[in-house]
């Protein structure tokens, strides 16, 4: 057993032995892969940190190559650049020369046109510019410039020649012209005689002014002073003498509402009148009417100064015999009696003022709706047709301006009118409270002093 638990031990020391130099052994053999390793990847740092600052050393040249290179492109971006903006600058004034002859040659062919028009009324035809002919524009303008000269020359004297015109009645006759440069005409034929106006289409008749005694005088070479002549500058257009419009025409242009206008001013006229009789009528003989009640009061006569009264007409006499026939009542109730008499003469003296006044207001207000439909009548053609023919737009600008004209006709003198009229009221009123008060204050003052 003894042995046994030796051998054991011999065994267990052994194996411990054993261990320790076999792990001793190990450690020796890490540490030198360690230190191996270690410096094989010192080697490798070594060479990859130069491998590193080749590579940045390349690098840095590859950059200032590549700097230098983008600072040689920008420079030459920048003189690209500025030729490119020359080229535009010359294109665009290229551009502009040939926009500027372009319009150039439409002008110089819209005054060939013109001149061709002009000079064909002359038997003068400009030569066709084309390559097969040879002619230039050059030469097309001298000889327009060269008739032209010969043309002015000769409409510049006083000529006479055969040609035909139109008399008043429309009748187309053959006679003598005589022609005042190019800007006037007189005819002489058996039908009639007298200066020319234009009758459109570059033909003449004859114009309803008695001219034929100086048409004769110059056809016989005098010189008549004044000489009436007609001047006109074309004879394309017809020129129509002037038409005068009686009151029924020019009404009729102003539309509808121009009659109502006048139908209004005729109405407030029609009341103006009818008032103007009233206040008349109604201020008759106040001034000797008081002198006379006057004279009656002071005497004490007062049934005569009644009497009076009751044979005068007007409202102030009426108002007297109110306060006649109620004088010896207090003094309050005899001024109530005057104030009520004179009350009921305001309604007959106040008769149509208002409406007058109101009229008045109507007539220009009336002339404003005229001028709104007028304008849209106008604005409503202009949308249709356009605004090129001044005669399209006419009737709505005869109605717009008419109708304010009549309406202001209308209502200045109205509202002058009416003024007046409620002002001569207003002193009738004034008078007939002056005479009650002067015939009580004569009562009073004649039984005090009795």
């Amino acid at each position: 057993m003894k042995k046994m638990m030796l051998i054991l031990c011999a065994l267990l020391g052994w194996c411990s032995l054993a261990a320790q130099q076999t792990a001793s052994t190990k450690s020796t053999d890490i540490e030198q892969a360690y230190k191996k390793e270690f410096a094989f990847l010192e080697a490798e740092k070594k060479a990859l940190m130069r491998r590193l600052e080749e590579v940045e050393k390349e690098t840095e040249k590859k950059v200032g190559a590549a700097e230098r290179e983008l600072d040689a492109l920008q420079d030459k971006l920048l003189g690209l650049t500025a030729q490119a903006e020359k080229l535009n600058e010359l294109l665009f004034e290229a551009e502009r020369k040939g926009t500027a002859q372009n319009d150039n040659l439409e002008r110089l062919d819209t005054t060939l046109a013109q001149a061709e028009a002009l000079l064909e009324k002359f038997d003068r035809k400009i030569p066709d510019r084309s390559v097969e002919s040879g002619v230039s524009v050059v030469e097309q303008l001298d000889f327009v410039f060269s008739n032209a000269a010969k043309i002015l020359e000769q409409l510049a004297t006083v000529r006479r020649e055969k040609g035909e015109f139109f008399l008043l009645d429309g009748t187309k006759v053959t006679g003598d012209l005589i022609r005042v440069g190019n800007i006037a005409t007189y005819g002489v034929a058996e039908g009639g005689a007298g200066a020319l106006a234009p009758a459109g289409d570059g033909k003449l008749s004859l114009w309803p002014v008695a001219t034929a005694d100086a048409t004769r005088a110059v056809l016989a070479g005098d010189r008549p002073d004044p000489l009436k002549i007609f001047v006109y500058e074309t004879t394309e257009k017809r020129v129509e003498p002037e038409k005068k419009k009686n009151f029924t025409e020019y009404t009729t242009s102003g539309g509808a509402l121009a009659w109502i206008i006048v139908a209004v001013g005729g109405l407030a006229l029609l009341l103006s009148l009818v008032r103007a009789i009233f206040l008349r009528r109604s201020s008759t003989s106040t001034a000797t009417l008081s002198r006379e009640i006057d004279g009656l009061l002071r005497e004490g006569k007062i049934e005569e100064a009644l009497a009076l009264c009751k044979k005068t007409s007007g409202a102030t006499a009426r108002v007297i015999a109110a306060a006649l026939r109620n004088i010896e009542k207090e003094k309050e109730h005899l001024e109530d009696i005057i104030s009520e008499a004179i009350l009921h003469e305001s309604g007959y003296l106040d008769r149509f003022g208002q409406v007058i006044l109101v009229l008045a207001a109507v007539a220009p207000l009336l002339g404003l709706l005229g001028t709104v439909t007028g304008m849209i009548e106008t604005f409503d053609v202009i949308t249709e047709y356009g605004n090129s023919d001044p005669k399209m737009l006419s009737s709505g600008i005869s109605v717009a301006l008419i109708t304010t004209q009549y309406g202001l006709y209308v209502a200045i003198p109205t509202l002058f009118i009416g003024n007046l009229l409620n002002g001569w009221a207003e002193r009738i009123k004034e008078d007939m409270e002056q005479a009650a008060l002067r015939v009580t204050n004569l009562f009073r003052g004649g039984r005090s002093e009795g």
